[in-house]
């Protein structure tokens, strides 16, 4: 339930387990969630019902648009495309920028996802691992600002510390395992970290929170 007199409450949601890290046989830029990683995304939606979320926020890539589409069907939202909560951009991981399923594609698929919003914060390619917690800081406080009631934005290990450092306003320990849960309360400028990697709802408990992929 949320705080009394809090204005707003920003939840924060790594994705689900990929395939790549099961199959190492598969390849590319944009995995998919691997079948244990539906399940914990499942959770993670019964978790928030009831909690006033009223709009959801995803990273492009497949896998978290894929488990924000599991959460946003528990809450009976829509989820929003916003390229500011993208995995960080750097030269190691992506040799070259890379290529995203289309907004109405992701429509057709998921049938949950907002095809006319417009995205906050576009990142650059390639970008420092500095970069891109600025990137996605700045994302989680334009969303937040921008979206009345209470938010959840689902991203990666590297985007959702961003997230997180960028609306408590500082560097802080952010725990980041798949699909656990932080909870930031605003209220009249002051921040509260209320969850820190909470993941009492899975069922295979906190997993792979030492990757930031």
């Amino acid at each position: 339930m949320s705080t009394p007199n809090v204005i707003q409450n920003v939840w924060i949601c790594r994705h689900g387990n990929r395939i790549d890290f099961i199959d190492k046989s598969w390849e590319g830029d944009d995995p998919f969630l691997s079948p244990d990683g539906i399940v914990p995304a499942q959770e993670t939606g019964a978790r928030l019902v009831g909690e006033g979320i009223q709009h959801i926020f995803a990273s492009p890539f497949l896998r978290t648009v894929e488990t924000a589409h599991h959460i946003a069907t528990a809450l009976g939202l829509t989820v929003k495309v916003e390229p500011g909560a993208s995995e960080w951009m750097n030269e190691k991981w992506f040799p070259n920028r890379p290529v995203h399923i289309p907004v109405p594609d992701l429509v057709d698929r998921f049938g949950n996802v907002d095809p006319d919003y417009t995205p906050a914060v576009l990142p650059q390619h390639p970008e420092t691992a500095e970069e891109a917690y600025a990137r996605s800081g700045k994302a989680a406080r334009t969303v937040a600002d921008a979206f009345e009631g209470d938010i959840l934005l689902v991203g990666h290990g590297h985007s959702v510390d961003g997230m997180a450092r960028g609306l408590m306003g500082k560097e802080c320990e952010i725990h980041s395992g798949l699909c656990t849960l932080i909870k930031i309360a605003r209220q009249n400028g002051t921040t509260t970290l209320e969850l820190n990697g909470d993941s009492s709802h899975l069922t295979s408990g906190e997993q792979h929170s030492d990757r930031l992929i």
